[in-house]
């Protein structure tokens, strides 16, 4: 392991976890997790699904420049009867997490887990500058800072069309559906800017959409993004530019502490409050404890600066400063993206007590759209950002709602492997 893979980033969070909160419990003995479950959070994504009986695959996509990135397949649930679903859904995951994160509320809860069970053919991407995106043709992320030089934008730009490409050339498709938590529902919308991809996609399910960020109430996100917006000038190396990366100090005493220490749940849910308006309620200690082994995964310090941008009353472009604006866009301003061009059908799930995504920043870009069929705001007054991927109550609260799409937009037919 790299150790120089430890980042400015791990020391700031330290200090907004730690400074309101004192550790009490005793931590001199960890409990050794017995539990199958907890042995998600050592395992990777083939590993895991394994575990739970589901046959997954692992697929290597190399964008247009240069980033290889591994994307997995759930072609079909130990649960579906009969043939497969089509087109195939791709399901993109949220800021600093990675695949893995829809695994972690366990097989009776998680996406990853319900979708081919109701008989989707299930593709998983990762974006670049996460552990599974931290690969490319020439550029080594542990030497070259040219592989950090990257934001959202990049991000929806190629590796989603990439994606994109890749499923429906294995599986003969013409569309996709694509869904996307957070991040990546931000993605789409960028792709749909900035390329012709939009009409390869059939529907659009974006669940938390974080896209403008005006009103976010999440302290922790508004210190981190600032933080970073303000010494990214000083940021040269590539262990300076990789942000809490999987297997970083931050992340290895996070998960060795969370997973470890049953005494220490109680501090790992702090954490999640901290960040959200967590409700204990919704996500089990036990998923708590698992998540610590694949979050954070990493990112790109100037993607994190670029979230620091979306405090503004529009969806602009990176911000570069005057000089280099005009440089490569023309203009001393950012110009705004082309939410106009988000043509195809797009439902949107949000909920009333999201910190991160605030619904009023839902709601706005609800009007920005010109094919918006469904605006569906979660029936629990409580739930959050971090609930669309960790709640236990996901069966009930959501997923009733995203197959109601997703029948009306697949038929079943005879499934290709490719």
């Amino acid at each position: 392991m790299n150790t120089k893979r430890n980042n400015i980033g791990g020391a700031l969070l330290c200090i907004l976890i730690f400074s309101k909160y004192t550790i009490e419990q005793n931590l001199t003995s960890p409990e050794k997790a017995l539990d199958d479950n907890l042995q998600d959070s050592r395992s990777n994504f083939i590993s895991i699904t394994a575990r739970y009986g589901y046959i997954s695959e692992e697929h290597t996509v190399t964008t247009q420049d240069g980033y290889i990135l591994t994307m997995f397949r759930i072609p079909k649930g130990k649960r579906c009867i009969g043939s497969v679903r089509q087109p195939p859904v791709l399901l993109m995951h949220g800021f600093l997490v990675n695949s893995d994160s829809w695994t972690d509320a366990g097989p009776l809860a998680s996406l990853a887990y319900l979708l081919p069970d109701a008989c989707y053919d299930l593709w998983i991407g990762n974006v670049r500058g996460t552990d599974y995106g931290r690969r490319h043709v020439r550029l080594d992320p542990d030497t070259d800072s040219e592989f950090w030089n990257h934001t959202s934008n990049e991000m929806g730009k190629y590796d989603i069309p990439a994606f994109i490409d890749y499923i429906l050339n294995t599986t003969s498709s013409n569309q996709v559906i694509y869904m996307g938590y957070s991040q990546g529902a931000r993605l789409l919308i960028i792709m749909c800017s900035e390329t012709d991809y939009c009409s390869k996609v059939k529907l659009f399910i974006g669940m938390a959409p974080a896209v403008r960020l005006l009103y976010t109430r999440s302290i922790p996100l508004r210190l981190l993004v600032n933080f970073y917006k303000l010494i990214l000038p000083l940021l040269t190396s590539p262990f300076e530019l990789e942000v809490l990366p999987k297997g970083g100090f931050i992340q290895r005493l996070a998960s060795y502490v969370c997973r470890d220490y049953a005494a220490s749940a109680t501090i790992c849910k702090v954490v999640l409050d901290l960040i959200d308006s967590y409700d204990p309620l919704s996500v089990l200690t036990q998923t708590v404890r698992v998540l610590y082994g694949h979050t954070p995964a990493g990112s790109s310090a100037r993607n994190i600066v670029f979230y620091s941008q979306n405090d503004a009353p529009t969806f602009n472009k990176y911000d570069y400063g005057a000089a280099k604006n005009l440089e490569i866009y023309g203009s001393a301003a950012p110009p705004l993206y082309a939410l106009n061009r988000t043509t195809i059908p797009v439902v949107f799930l949000y909920g009333r007590n999201d910190y991160l995504v605030d619904p009023k920043d839902v709601m706005w870009l609800t009007t920005q759209l010109p094919n918006v069929l469904e605006t569906y705001q979660v029936r629990s007054p409580t739930w959050n950002h971090l609930d669309f991927t960790y709640s236990q109550f996901i069966p009930l609260q959501i997923f009733p709602k995203i197959n109601q799409y997703l029948l009306k937009y697949t038929n079943r037919v005879s499934l290709n492997k490719g």
